[in-house]
């Protein structure tokens, strides 16, 4: 089929504006050449996205959207066949159009779509639009925590959204939904299409009790508070209501246990047509999450134990998401962290041991303004341990006060220039030792550009698998 003279002129000058950002240095051609082809075009996206030979799935949620697409991606690529994506974290409707765009020829032919199929990672509230568009085989949703107050409001919020969106979805729409969020697993109730539930049955890995910090803590049918026998992190756990007898419904694909070696976990995963156990790269309960999403929704396009285990076996953590650096003869690990629950997260995944961090807190409209919530995470868990401290980013002297008061330092030590801050910080890092730098969102940004640069390595957007 031939595309239309506005459809061309669209795909043209997307390719061009993400040749010409490239070549410029001013960014990886994510996000400006999908918002052109879009204003050229606004139907490109339907358009190309129905040429994908094997459909689209996407990857919602507030935390683990990035490595939960990259996870899936090397199964994708594992069972030989080829993924169209947002790479690099554009997940609004123009990293969409740019994704698409990229694989597709001036007249809008997409060569070996056979073989294509497209994983987009999608925020929260665009998922609904994503999806009209897109026509997808499945939606993943990972998980739904407090995040950015001021740009979506509390977690009920987002929860409407969903569940309007899902009881539009075509009864071919596969969804992905964690069983162990009980908000996320509530969508079933409204699903029209299959529903494939994952979750983590192994409670080695679960306390008693539930995070302070936890955002969903009632049933999703009556109101009344939930009980735990195993909390995961945050309200994520076996979950039941003794007030209706909602409750955790039984996973499809589940983890079933998990063993910690020397080249990190070994987790064991069970499905209705597989079992097989496989390390994993990156560490922490929520990483086990994203595996688990991934191979969930890995099954529902068809790909097996063949594809899943390798995929999982061979990928590696995103950009900022436990990339690690050596700079200097240390070892320099970022770690993003966004809100709460997730750096609660981080926290529990530091080693034992005295440790060296640097913590970078901005409030641009992509990190929140509201940076309220870092008095609800647990930097108490670090008091007594921490070796070496740096505060940095726009809110730096937020982040010192909550630091101080958690019982870290008496003066932390303040220093807004980025690369400054990382420089000192690598300096009271003990040679062959590890530093932890944790930021926000658009200061991972600013601090993976430097480490990059200083290690050698690419920009973010290269060598994005």
């Amino acid at each position: 089929m031939r595309s239309s003279p506005r459809r061309t002129a669209a795909i043209v000058a997307a390719k061009t504006v993400a040749q010409l950002s490239r070549r410029l240095g001013v960014g990886g051609g994510t996000a400006l050449p999908g918002l052109v082809a879009e204003r050229l075009d606004p139907g490109i996206v339907p358009a190309l996205a129905s040429r994908l030979g094997q459909g689209s799935v996407i990857v919602t949620g507030t935390n683990g959207k990035t490595t939960t697409a990259r996870l899936l991606r090397s199964i994708v690529e594992a069972g030989e066949l080829i993924a169209v994506a947002n790479r690099e974290g554009s997940n609004m409707m123009r990293g969409v159009a740019a994704a698409l765009a990229d694989v597709s020829s001036w007249d809008g032919r997409v060569r070996k779509r056979k073989k294509m199929v497209g994983v987009f990672e999608v925020d929260e509230a665009t998922m609904p639009k994503v999806a009209a568009a897109v026509c997808p085989r499945a939606v993943t949703f990972t998980n739904l925590f407090r995040d950015q107050l001021d740009r979506y409001g509390e977690v009920e919020t987002v929860a409407a959204i969903w569940r309007e969106a899902v009881a539009a979805f075509p009864e071919n729409v596969t969804l992905v939904l964690n069983a162990d969020d009980p908000v996320v697993a509530s969508l079933r109730d409204h699903a029209r299409g299959p529903v494939v539930l994952f979750g983590i049955d192994d409670d080695s890995l679960a306390t008693d009790e539930i995070d302070h910090a936890s955002d969903a803590r009632w049933c999703t049918r009556c109101g009344a508070e939930l009980q735990y026998d195993a909390v995961l992190y945050g309200h994520i756990g076996h979950w039941r209501c003794s007030s209706c007898g909602n409750a955790r419904p039984t996973p499809n694909v589940r983890i079933t246990g998990t063993e910690m070696t020397g080249h990190g976990p070994r987790i064991s995963f069970e499905g209705p047509d597989f079992k097989f156990g496989v390390h994993l790269a990156m560490g922490g309960t929520y990483n086990m999450y994203n595996a688990l999403a991934a191979a969930a929704t890995a099954s529902v396009i068809g790909l097996g134990t063949k594809a899943i285990g390798p995929g999982l076996l061979n990928a590696t953590a995103a950009f900022g998401r436990q990339e690690m650096f050596e700079i200097d003869g240390r070892a320099v690990h970022v770690i993003l962290a966004k809100n709460p629950a997730g750096l609660n997260q981080v926290i529990r995944t530091l080693p034992e041991g005295e440790l060296d961090l640097a913590f970078f807190l901005n409030d641009d409209i992509a990190d929140g303004k509201d940076i309220s919530w870092i008095w609800d995470v647990d930097f108490e868990l670090l008091a007594g341990r921490v070796r070496s401290l740096t505060a940095s980013g726009r809110r730096a002297w937020d982040m010192a006060l909550r630091l101080k008061y958690a019982g870290l330092a008496e003066s932390p030590p303040v220093e807004h220039d980025s690369a400054v801050a990382l420089r000192n910080a690598i300096r009271h890092t003990p040679e062959d030792g590890e530093l932890y730098v944790i930021p926000t969102y658009t200061a991972m940004l600013q601090v993976r550009a430097l480490l990059a640069k200083w290690a050698g390595r690419g920009k973010f957007w290269e060598g994005q698998k």
